[in-house]
Parts: structure tokens; sequence; C-alpha cells
């Protein structure tokens, strides 16, 4: 208790906070705020009340990384061009159809009073720690106002508006074509990206306690680690999206969550059939004409000689939603749902759940569409959930492409029950996994069932990820905190269980006469004698990486740039091709490396010189070794990168980046790992402190309760001081 008696006197030491606004009232909540970084750099946050911590989560965030902040603000308020030009305009285009300053202020002022309060405080927060910072200079965002918040409410890497395709809606609003909006037309890899969720029943652990892991997959460096908590209650720990006030997926004193991207459907478009009149615009609905709401918007952006100059469209809008593109002479209105308010008390109020029938009393708000969860808890209870907002649709139509909007019957038809959609609670087989596969797998036999949903509840199915997690958990009854962390980082590749055997079977049929039998016989030895498992070490994994790599290129000019099929790519392509494809990959190592016998450690690797937001590698600065592979290939630990001309070895941009495992006993049990360190900046020892770790899958104890924290303490102090 020292170290809570220790906060507690800090907190006492000023007075309540002043009435108004500005310094010193910021400096009042301050007050009532501590902050303990422990040594790995991360925040422990405590607060009187839940918008104090909230006050002093965000500003810790800002000492960490605020140029994140202020990008996911800019991004998402539609203003990044006026930090980064006119090449921008689209992107601010896609986020004001939905973002209008106006109408978040007055959403603001009638949200629930608790939730102003954390609004108010976020937005203090921020403003305080840009007071007490001025070093800190802002491309944009110089002052922060509490409706902001409603702005960036999806936490999640890829919400529903980015499914509006920038090129489709800059050729409708006659935005200039610039090269950040060209969709590239080359074949590449179709990554299935994501996350990981297992929760594993107490039945199935040495210590009779449910255990739950969380591996997002997300761009590196996408979230902030860290712990709030108040005296009202407040006590939680996990990954908040830089700059949002919940955290997006961590756990409490008696719950966790996992959220993973979904496969089911909630944002649909519609062929709007559009009549003119005049100068004025309507659309066919059934038998009547219905008149298109239009709307000016005004973007600023900065000019090459660093002013601004404004540009204004003229949007359009269907009751289903905006107009983003045209197809042939219809226009494309999208439908998806905007909720602010419900989504950030959804978000905040999930970490405050102290079990699973207040979770899903949260989850009623229905302010999610994006997002499976896997749920564990202290009671032993374990969980399934889908997205809880689903709209009710006629299943005659295929929403997996654009339907036709004149049609009455093929509008929503209000939100589906939280039951109607795919779920679990407790399964008999004790344990649940999803990895952004369909929720039909995800408890082997005790799954829901296809047929009792309609067709949009899911639009992926099984994924190699699903498979591989499934072989693990089936039949396995002697879980323990470290054997779900040796589960994440399973070696075993089954995507190549599935194309190996087909490139030795091509092998052994070819002819002795072709050139290639003699040219390739020892990357086939190396790959017969393979057990499908990467390493660092690993000449195999080199190889089956570039060759599948090159047969998935091969594959995709006839099947399309984002097939995922493995069927489909052993279907379409014949032995000649599969042995090519290993020719290619042998050329590009000896090309890259001097040898095709060059380890997988030695080409996959992990760096981080900046806090670039696009980070610059160098094959000649440090780096470390990575032995996971993209999970393309059905990896559950996963790194994906960039891979340029100029570039010999690989660097992983994706994939992992906050990962932990939980145990929820009488007290809880944590490890964790953050991608690089917690800090991003560069001068700082947690800008990189977790590196090794991070590449090596050595998860570091999670500090929850306060005399853990003691002798791993390196300051304790009030925001601003």
């Amino acid at each position: 208790m020292g170290l809570w008696l220790a906060m507690a006197g800090l907190l006492a030491t000023t007075p309540a906070a002043a009435a108004g606004s500005g310094m010193a009232h910021w400096k009042a909540e301050a007050s009532r705020v501590a902050i303990t970084r422990d040594d790995w750099g991360i925040a422990h946050v405590h607060g009187r009340s839940d918008a104090d911590a909230v006050f002093g989560m965000v500003y810790a965030q800002a000492e960490d990384d605020f140029h994140r902040i202020e990008i996911n603000y800019l991004t998402n308020l539609g203003r990044m061009s006026e930090a980064e030009g006119e090449k921008y305009i689209a992107q601010d285009l896609r986020a004001r159809l939905y973002i209008d300053p106006a109408d978040l202020k007055a959403r603001y002022a009638k949200s629930p009073a608790s939730l102003r309060a954390l609004m108010d405080a976020w937005a203090d927060g921020l403003n305080y720690f840009l007071a007490t910072h001025p070093k800190v200079k802002p491309e944009a965002l110089t002052h922060f106002e509490p409706w902001m918040a409603l702005g960036f409410s999806e936490g999640s890497i890829g919400g529903d508006i980015e499914r509006i395709q920038l090129s489709d809606l800059a050729d409708f609003y006659g935005v200039k074509r610039v090269a950040s909006l060209e969709v590239a037309q080359a074949v590449r890899l179709a990554t299935p990206t994501g996350s990981n969720g297992i929760a594993i029943a107490s039945k199935n652990t040495v210590n009779h306690h449910a255990l739950l892991l969380i591996n997002p997959h997300t761009s590196y460096y996408f979230r902030s680690e860290l712990q709030m908590t108040s005296d009202a209650g407040l006590n939680a720990y996990g990954a908040a999206t830089w700059g949002q006030f919940f955290l997006y997926q961590g756990f409490n004193a008696h719950l966790g969550w996992m959220h993973t991207s979904t496969t089911s459907n909630a944002v649909d478009q519609f062929l709007e059939t559009v009549v003119h009149k005049g100068d004025r615009v309507f659309y066919r609905y059934g038998a009547e004409l219905r008149p298109m709401r239009s709307s000016k918007v005004t973007i600023s952006y900065r000019t090459a000689g660093g002013s601004l100059a404004n540009r204004s469209f003229t949007i359009f809008k269907t009751h289903r939603g905006p107009i983003v593109a045209k197809s042939g002479d219809k226009w494309v209105a999208e439908a998806m749902m905007f909720n602010p308010v419900a989504a950030l008390e959804q978000g905040f109020g999930l970490i405050k759940a102290r079990d699973f029938k207040s979770y899903m009393k949260v989850m009623e708000l229905k302010a999610n569409t994006s997002n499976n969860t896997v749920f564990a808890d202290t009671d032993g209870d374990i969980a399934y959930l889908h997205p809880q907002f689903i709209p009710r649709r006629d299943d005659r139509f295929d929403y997996e492409k654009p339907v036709d909007g004149s049609d009455p019957a093929t509008d929503w038809k209000g939100v589906h029950a939280l039951n109607e959609a795919p779920h679990l609670l407790n399964p008999a087989i004790g344990w649940i996994q999803n990895t952004n596969n369909g929720p039909y797998t995800a408890s082997g036999p005790d799954s829901p069932k296809v047929g009792d949903y309609p067709r949009y509840m899911d639009e992926e199915g099984e994924n190699m990820r699903g498979i591989h997690a499934i072989a693990l958990l089936t039949d396995r009854h002697d879980f323990t905190l470290d054997g779900l962390v040796t589960t994440a980082f399973d070696p075993n590749l089954p995507g190549f269980k599935i194309l190996i055997p087909t490139l030795l079977k091509a092998y052994d049929e070819t002819p002795a006469s072709d050139p290639l039998k003699a040219e390739l016989a020892d990357q086939i030895t190396a790959l017969r004698g393979w057990d499908e498992k990467w390493g660092a070490d690993s000449v195999p994994t080199s190889l089956a990486v570039y060759w599948g790599e090159a047969l998935w290129k091969s594959a995709g000019k006839k099947l399309g740039a984002r097939t995922k099929n493995y069927a489909d790519i052993l279907a379409s392509t014949d032995d000649a091709q599969k042995l090519a494809a290993l020719k290619t990959a042998s050329d590009k190592l000896k090309a890259d490396f001097g040898t095709w016998r060059t380890p997988w450690g030695e080409i996959n690797r992990f760096q981080r010189r900046t806090d670039d937001l696009v980070q610059q590698y160098s094959d000649t600065a440090p780096s470390l070794p990575i032995a996971f592979t993209s999970s393309q290939w059905g990896s559950l630990a996963s790194v994906d990168g960039r891979k340029t001309p100029e570039l010999k070895r690989r660097y992983g941009d994706n994939g992992n980046s906050f990962v932990a495992a939980i145990e929820f006993g009488p007290r809880i049990r944590a490890r964790a790992v953050t991608a690089g360190g917690e800090s991003g900046d560069p001068a700082s020892k947690h800008f990189d402190d977790q590196a090794m770790r991070y590449t090596t899958g050595d998860l570091r104890e999670v500090y929850f309760y306060p005399d853990q924290l003691k002798g791993h303490t390196e300051r304790v102090y009030h925001p601003g001081g």
C-alpha cells in the first residue's frame, strides 16, 4: 500500500478544481491526477473521478506521442489538408460527408452529463499538455474542443468510412487526382490482416482460472499501452488508440475483452436512379421521386507557400447516406452507422463493466459495427459476441455488391437484437477463438450454426489462422498463462502444409530432361525435409515465403490481385508455374543475399529509427530478426511490411502490435508486450526497449496492482509537473 499512500499524498497537495476554464482550471484538474511511470515507461494514471483519470490518461498519451494524436483527429475531423496540403482534400471530403462541426457540437450539448464530463476532461488534458509543452508545435490543431472527441469514436484500425474508395469519391466530386489516391493495379499478395482472440474456460486450465489472449494485428505504434484508475471504481489496463479516452482492448479487475475485425457486413451501397429537373436532383424510390439533399462543404488546405486556401463542394445525400461514387448512370449512396455519442458511451462503459451481465448491458447501446468480441472474466465465463449494430436486411439480396436503391425492399429494416446475431456463452468445449474468421467455427462443434443466420452475418468464412488456432485448442486441458503465450507464438504454418506438397508433386512428376529438375534439386530437398515451422534460423522458411509470394502473384494475374483462397491459387496454377515460382524465389534470394540458403531472420527484421508515420528503413542501420511470418501462411503471430526496390531486407510495418495474455483468478495475472516501446521519442529509452521482447515473443509482467509497481517505478507526478 505504500505506493498508493504516496499517490494519495500527491493528490492531496493541491486544492480542488477552480471554476471556469483556462490554465487555473487545468491546474486544478491536474492536481487531482497522479501519473506513475513504470520501468517500461508505461503510464499508470489515477484520478479522483473518472473524468480526472481521462484528463491524466490523454495527457500521458500526449507526452508519449502527441503527433499521432493530432494526426488521428486531423484525419477523422477531415482537416488533414490544413497540415499536409491539397493531396488530402479527397480524404478530408470523405470524412466531412459525415463530420459537421455544428452537428457534433449539437450532439455534444445533448449528450449525457457524465459523457460531457469525460469529453470536457479529454479536451482539458490535451490543452494543458500543449500549454505546458511550448516546444511541441501542432501541425494544425492548436486547441481542442470537447465536441471533437465525437469525431473519433471508432477505435479499430480501418473504420467503416474507409470502405469509401477515395478515387471514386474524387472522380464524383471533381477532386484533382493525385498519386496517393490511385488504387494500385499491380498484382500483390492479399494478406489477411486483423487480429487473434482466444478465451480458455477454467475447466481447461491448470489453475482453474479463465484465460484470455489479446493479439491485435495493426500497423505498428497504433495504440498506447496504459492503465487508468479512479476513486469512482475505474481500474482498467490495455491499449488505447492514440487520442481516445477509452481502452479499445484490455482488461480490468473482473474481466477482459479482445476485439477482432468482423466478417459481418454493416456497410452497404445502393445504386440510386437519378432524375434531374431543372437545377434540382431527385432519386427514384419505388413509384416516387425523392429530392436529393444537398449541402456545401468547405475544406481548407495549406498551399505550397504555407498559407491556407479553401475549396468548396456540394455534397449529396439520400435517406440512406451520402453519395460517394458513380456507377454507369447510377449514383452510389453509402449506408453506415454514424452514432458517435453512443459509440463513445459504449467504448468507455465497457471498461467499467464488472461481469458478463453488466458488459452486455453496455453492449445494448449497439454502437459497434466492425468488431467481434472475445471475452473472459473472473467468474469463469467466456463468450463470443458478434458486432452489436447489424442492419436487418432482406436476405434475397446480395449486399456484398451494390443493390438497387430504387427498390424499397433493399432498405435496412432496423437493427438486429443482440441475440439474433451469432454468439456464444460458456461453450461445453471450453474454448473460443476468433481470427477474423467467420463465427461458425468459433468453438468447434459448439459453434453457432450457419443455417440459423442470414448470410450477411459472415462474408469471409474460415481462414488459415482459424484452422491453426482450432488445431492448437482442440483436446487441450492443461493451459496456463505461459502456455497461452506459447500458443500465441506457435511456429506452425498450416498454409504451407497445403501448398508445399503440391510443389513436391509437381517436381517429382517433372521429367529429368527439364533443366529445372537439376537446378531446383537442392531447394526441393530443403523443402521436403522442412517441418513447415517458422524460425529465425530457418532457410526453408525463406524459400517457402518467397515461393508462396511468387506463386500468388502468378495466380493473381488470372484470379485478381486480392484473392485469398488457397484452393483457387492451386487450381489456377499448373505444375510448370509452381516450379517457375520456385526458380523466381531462388533467383530473388540469390540476387538480394548472394544465396537462396539465407535464414529467415536475416531477411525479416524489426527496425525503429524515427517516429514518422511512414517509417524510413535502411539495410545498413541496426535491426533485429523477427522469427514469425505474415499471417498469410497461417501464423498466429504476424508480421508484414513494405518491400521496396531499394531494400533487400523486409521490415515489419504491421502485424502483432500490443499482445497480452491474462489469467482471471482472484488476483489478475497478465503479461504483455508492445511493438518497439511506449514512447514515440527516439531519444527516450522507452522508444525501443521492448523491441527484443517483441521479436522473440517474450512478454513482460504487467504491473496491474500497486504492490507490483514497487521497485519498478521511475516517476510519480502530476500532469504538468
